[in-house]
C-alpha cells in the first residue's frame, strides 16, 4: 500500500512539473497569439527577450506562421536588439536582419506616434520584465496603451512570469510623476510600489482599468499553469538577460533595494560582471563594511567583502572596497530594507565621502530620502508609506489572474 501511494505521489509530482514547463505554455501560448492576431498587422514592442521555451524569436514564429503580417518594430530603452546602455540613445532605423522600420519609444518619443500607427491594426507588447517600478518597460507599456486606445487599435500582451515573484508587495509607491521610472496619472492618488507584485499583463490589466482614459482594447496571452509562488526557474521560461545590467535572475532579486546606489557617488556595480550584487568605492574597506552589515542578522542576506574595479560607469578604472549580496533565503529577504540598510551603513561610516542625490528619492519613492537617510531609521522610512501601500494592495487584488 504505502509503494502504491508513494508511485502516486511521484506521478502526481512529475505531472505537475511537467504542465509547468515552458515547453507546454509557451506552446498554448503562442498558438494564442497566433490567433489572437490573426489577419492583423502588427507592430511588435520587444527587445532580445521575445522568445520561446527554445529561444526561437517570437517574431520569427509570427513571420512562419503567415497569419499575421509584421510591419514595424518599437523599441524600449536599451533597444531592439539590447545593445544600448542604461540611458543610452535609441533611435529610428531599419532593421538589417528583416528590413523593417524599427521607431524608438526611448528619448524624444514614448510611445508610437500617429503616423506610425498609420497601417497598423495591433500592437503586441513582448518583453520580459523584472517587477520593479523604476525598470522602465512597463511604462513604456503604458504609453503604448494610450497610443492604441487614442487610434482604436488592438493592444496585445504576451504575458511573462514576474522573475522576483508575484507575491510580495513592497516599498513606498511614488507621490510625483517620475516618468518612465513611475508615472503618476492624473486621477491617481499615489503611484506604483517598488517591489508591485504583478505579471505585466496583470500591471497592464490595472493601468487600464483603473487609470487610463479612454481605455485599451486590451487582451493578455495568460501563462497556463502559472502560479504566484513559483520561482522562475519553476516555469521553464529561458531566462534572457533584458538589460544590460540585468545578467541573472540573482541580479533582478536584489535590484529592488541595491539600485538605490544609483543615486549615490558610489558604484552599484556597473561596468562588472555582478551589477548591483556588489556595491562600493575606493574610499570603502570591504571587509569593515561587511562585517558590519552581518552584525545586523538582516533576514535571507550575508555580505561578502568584494574589492572591484569598474571598466565603465561610475569609479571607472580605480579600485574599489565594496561588498557583494548574497541572497541566502529568497522567501525572507526583503531587497529594499536592505538595500536602504546598506546605504545608511556605508553613510554612517563614510560621512564625509559618501554622496547621497535627490535621484535616490525618485527611485525609492520616499520623499527627501537623500537626507532623512543620514538621521532616520529605515523602519521609519519604510513605515510612512503603509497606508498608501495598502490602499495600492486593495487595488491590486482586483487584477490578479493568478492564483
Amino acid at each position: 500500500m504505502n509503494r502504491i501511494l508513494k508511485l502516486i505521489l511521484v506521478f502526481a509530482l512529475v505531472a505537475s512539473k511537467f504542465a509547468l514547463t515552458g515547453e507546454i505554455g509557451m506552446k498554448k501560448q503562442i498558438d494564442e497569439l497566433k490567433t489572437t492576431l490573426r489577419g492583423k498587422k502588427i507592430g511588435y514592442i520587444t527587445n532580445p527577450t521575445g522568445v520561446d521555451e527554445n529561444l526561437n524569436q517570437i517574431a520569427d514564429i509570427l513571420v512562419a506562421d503567415n497569419a499575421s503580417q509584421i510591419v514595424a518594430f518599437f523599441a524600449p530603452e536599451h533597444g531592439l536588439r539590447g545593445d544600448q546602455q542604461a540611458g543610452g540613445r535609441v533611435t529610428d532605423y531599419i532593421d538589417s536582419v528583416t528590413s523593417l522600420p524599427v521607431h524608438s519609444l526611448y528619448g524624444a518619443n514614448n510611445a508610437p506616434s500617429d503616423e506610425q500607427l498609420k497601417n497598423i491594426d495591433a500592437l503586441l507588447f513582448d518583453i520580459q520584465d523584472v517587477g520593479v517600478r523604476f525598470y522602465t518597460y512597463i511604462w513604456t507599456m503604458t504609453h503604448c496603451m494610450e497610443a492604441a486606445a487614442k487610434k482604436g487599435i488592438k493592444f496585445v500582451v504576451l504575458d511573462r512570469p514576474n522573475p522576483i515573484g508575484c507575491e510580495r508587495v513592497e516599498g513606498a509607491p511614488n507621490k510625483n510623476d517620475n516618468g518612465l521610472i513611475g508615472r503618476l496619472f492624473p486621477n491617481a492618488p499615489f503611484g506604483v510600489p517598488v517591489r508591485y507584485g504583478m505579471t505585466v499583463g496583470e500591471f497592464a490589466t490595472l493601468v487600464n482599468n483603473e487609470w487610463l482614459n479612454p481605455k485599451a482594447d486590451l487582451t493578455v496571452i495568460k501563462i497556463p499553469g502559472y502560479t504566484r509562488k513559483m520561482s522562475f526557474k519553476d516555469t521553464g521560461y529561458p531566462w534572457v538577460l533584458p538589460s544590460p545590467n540585468m545578467p541573472t535572475i540573482d541580479t533582478a532579486l536584489v535590484y529592488p533595494g541595491m539600485c538605490v546606489f544609483e543615486g549615490t557617488n558610489m558604484s552599484e556595480g556597473r561596468g562588472t560582471t555582478k551589477p548591483f550584487e556588489i556595491i562600493g568605492a575606493p574610499f570603502v574597506n570591504g571587509v569593515e563594511l561587511a562585517k558590519k552589515l552581518n552584525e545586523l542578522s538582516l533576514p535571507g542576506v550575508r555580505f561578502r567583502p568584494a574589492y572591484f574595479q569598474p571598466t565603465f560607469s561610475k569609479c571607472k578604472g580605480e579600485s574599489c572596497g565594496g561588498i557583494q549580496v548574497h541572497v541566502t533565503d529568497i522567501e525572507t529577504f526583503d531587497a529594499i530594507r536592505t538595500g536602504l540598510t546598506v546605504l545608511k551603513t556605508v553613510y554612517e561610516m563614510y560621512p564625509e565621502q559618501v554622496k547621497i542625490t535627490p535621484w535616490t528619492t525618485k527611485l525609492m519613492g520616499i520623499p527627501d530620502l537623500e537626507n532623512r537617510i543620514k538621521t532616520e531609521s529605515v523602519d521609519a522610512l519604510l513605515n510612512e508609506s503603509a497606508s498608501d501601500l495598502a490602499a495600492f494592495k486593495k487595488i491590486r487584488e482586483k487584477y490578479l489572474l493568478y492564483k
